[in-house]
């Protein structure tokens, strides 16, 4: 009987782990798709790849998950850029990559 209770909580604790990674990549692919999307630039091979998992304590002092990630963009199509962010939990922490379009003023 105890054999089959923690076989139970090994497989609970990994759907938990699978379960939180996943949602954490969705969410890093909303944020590095959008960051491209309002700089103008592509979004190149449409994801996201996990770079890093640790503990870490956020700003309240709690124990959680810190996930950073990497994704890719191009300004011209062919030269390839490296974005990262960084996510605790499902919250922003760190990002670099592509910054929002400012209109450009040409002088004649």
């Amino acid at each position: 009987m105890s054999t089959l209770l923690i076989l139970m909580s090994v497989f609970a604790a990994a759907f938990f782990w699978w379960s939180s990674a996943r949602a954490a990549a969705e969410r890093a692919e909303q944020v590095g798709r959008n960051a491209c999307e309002a700089a103008g630039v592509q979004w190149l091979d449409q994801t996201v790849h996990a770079d890093g998992v640790r503990l870490r304590r956020d700003h309240h002092g709690r124990l959680g998950i810190e996930r950073s990630f990497r994704f890719e963009y191009s300004f011209d199509g062919s030269a390839r850029s490296v974005g990262r962010l960084v996510l605790h939990g499902g919250e922003l922490v760190s990002f670099s990559g592509p910054e929002r379009a400012t209109s450009v003023v040409t002088l004649h």
